[in-house]
């Protein structure tokens, strides 16, 4: 390949990776797609939040495993976003997937979560976020436990948990 070759591909290459962006994965700042939806400036989200939740939340970060709020939680409860106290996830519905994350089969609502292609990092991925926020939560894989397969894997600091009286313990899902 030629000079020219190699720089028409490249320019290619970057205009099918932005037009993918935007139409699979809403654009870097789509807003969520609830109708009572939060939004705030990033002075008011560093304000609200510490450091850490920002830092995951806004800025798209992850926590490292086996060092985040909840992921060997076993107490019943419901787990909110902690940026707009949305219920996200239940304790019935979470599992140990043995990453280190807290991991759910599914949320507590289909629209309690919005999900965007993620190819950072050289990997294809699909990203959870706060429906109500649009906060970064993690990402969902299919490779998680009957009855769904699926497996949210969620950063334990952006979640609060919420006890609910009378609820059963948490089940183990294989």
């Amino acid at each position: 390949m030629n000079k020219t070759s190699i720089a028409v591909f490249a320019v290619l290459a970057v205009f099918f990776f932005a037009v993918y962006r935007t139409a699979f994965a809403g654009g870097e700042n789509a807003p969520p797609s609830r109708s009572d939806r939060v939004v705030k400036t990033d002075a008011e989200w560093k304000q609200q939040l510490t450091a850490e939740q920002y830092r995951i939340l806004r800025d798209k970060g992850t926590e490292r495993a086996f060092t985040g709020k909840y992921w060997d939680s076993k107490e019943p409860g419901v787990y909110v976003c902690a940026a707009c106290g949305l219920e996200l996830f239940h304790s019935d519905q979470k599992f140990d997937s043995g990453t280190g994350w807290p991991s759910w089969f599914k949320p507590i609502a289909d629209d309690r979560i919005d999900e965007h292609s993620d190819v950072s990092y050289g990997m294809i991925r699909t990203e959870v976020t706060c429906a109500r926020c649009g906060g970064h939560l993690g990402h969902v894989f299919n490779d998680g436990p009957k009855p769904t397969g699926m497996r949210y894997c969620i950063n334990g600091n952006v979640l609060e948990k919420k006890p609910v009286p009378g609820a059963k313990a948490e089940e183990k899902h294989e």
